[in-house]
């Protein structure tokens, strides 16, 4: 059975709009971004302040997340910006609510959406 914690992804952390981005691949995202957030996670990240999670991709196999990744890495910016804006043209941290609608244990409200 998947859980959150098997949650394999590529994804895409910024300082800010249109700021300095980072790629990576994770099996824990939530903790992933928690890491940097709370400067316990010394790296790039932490150095160019990276905390916003602005793009996310969710892979069945951690060697098709890894391959996206590299891929990704070999865009240019503009690609990397058009990526995110496609996606989340506020840049919203998507991190901010703890990915409730990723969860696969959550059971939707009811209603009209």
């Amino acid at each position: 059975m998947r859980t959150h914690r098997t949650f394999i992804a590529t994804y895409i952390m910024a300082s800010g709009r249109n700021g300095t981005l980072y790629i990576g691949v994770t099996s824990n995202l939530l903790a992933r971004v928690w890491k940097p957030r709370t400067g316990t996670f010394a790296g790039f990240t932490h150095d160019h302040g990276c905390t916003r999670l602005v793009w996310f991709e969710q892979h069945a196999w951690v060697v098709e997340a890894i391959r996206r990744e590299k891929r990704l890495k070999e865009w240019g910016r503009d690609w990397k910006l058009k990526l995110i804006e496609d996606a989340n043209p506020d840049w919203r941290d998507l991190a901010a609510d703890g990915f409730p609608e990723n969860d696969p244990d959550r059971v939707p409200p009811e209603g009209p959406d």
